[in-house]
């Protein structure tokens, strides 16, 4: 059985609008797997569709065994799946503290004991509780959007474009947050901008390109074969 398995999934925005073609992917336990590709490739709309935000046409979305294609947001949430958006995901009128009582709100029973648990993994927005979401800069916004996902007590953080419009070192530190998450035991796939970067910290990638699966594989493999460079850095 696998962990999440997605097979031949066609999906859009609209009835005549066929953004992914037959997309598959699948993440086991305890890996990170990065979706890459060119703008316009699909990749988000790929992690909205099994965060169900997007309905699939056709093809499966199975998690743990079960479908959650078609399912709500929050009932996919509820099984496990958390989704952390490139924009609009944190609430910056409410303080830290305040994002994270509503990234808790699924599950009130266990929200104090996770409140500590993100604080301690977290120490850059810990020290700042009490302040507005909308003071905080974009790498500790990324932050608290992935602190707010772990108040679920996620099985699979669906990430997209982490990094977009942090500064190196921003991202850097975002990279090692993501791998420390991993290594707790939730498994990643994450849509990212900086492809090279993505793939020194993923197990496995899968690359689209016009909404069909281009290529898949090791990610070390991939980072070291010329053609993927050539796409991605335009190297000779």
């Amino acid at each position: 059985m696998s962990f999440l398995k997605v097979e031949q999934v066609v999906a859009g925005y609209s009835t005549h609008d066929e953004i992914l073609k037959n997309v598959a992917i699948d993440v086991e336990p305890g890996e990170i797997v990065s979706i890459l590709g060119p703008n316009g490739a699909g990749k988000s709309t790929l992690l909205k569709t099994i965060a169900g935000l997007v309905t699939p046409r056709s093809g499966t979305v199975e998690f743990i065994g079960a479908s959650i294609a078609g399912l709500r947001p929050r009932d996919v949430s509820r099984r496990g799946v958390v989704f952390v958006p490139q924009e609009n995901n944190i609430f910056p009128s409410l303080t830290i503290e305040e994002n994270l009582e509503i990234g808790g709100y699924l599950d009130k029973a266990h929200f104090r004991t996770r409140l500590e648990q993100v604080y301690a993994r977290m120490p850059e927005i810990a020290g700042r509780r009490r302040n507005l979401g909308g003071a905080l800069s974009g790498g500790q916004r990324q932050l608290l959007a992935m602190a707010m996902a772990l108040m679920v007590g996620p099985k699979l953080m669906l990430l997209d474009e982490p990094t977009a419009g942090l500064s190196p070192a921003a991202a850097e530190n975002l990279f090692g947050m993501v791998r420390g998450i991993r290594d707790d035991g939730v498994a990643i796939a994450m849509v990212e901008q900086n492809a090279l970067r993505s793939l020194m910290v993923s197990d496995r990638a899968y690359i689209l390109v016009d909404g069909r699966n281009a290529r898949s594989g090791r990610a070390q493999e991939l980072l070291h074969d010329r053609e993927i460079r050539e796409i991605f850095l335009g190297e000779k």
